[in-house]
């Protein structure tokens, strides 16, 4: 497979994904991304901590494994 093969491929499943996301957003409230995921939910429930001076914003339900949010696409 040559490099244009694989940037024609990349951009091909990024357009399919991109129709998909396009098509079920509207009915979504929120959309959510994280480093290592994208959400679109209805509801949001962000714990607010500080540590040393800096706040953090977690997200339980974004954490691999935790399964509450039960509004979210692709986990």
């Amino acid at each position: 497979m040559s490099a244009e093969d694989l940037e024609q491929y990349e951009s091909e499943l990024e357009l399919q994904l991109y129709r998909e996301y396009k098509d079920v957003v509207g009915i979504f409230t929120y959309a959510v991304e994280t480093e290592r995921r994208f959400y679109l939910c209805n509801a949001v429930d962000l714990k607010v901590r500080t540590e040393g001076g800096d706040v953090y914003y977690e997200a339980p339900w974004a954490m691999p494994g935790c399964g509450t949010c039960t509004d979210r696409l692709g986990s």
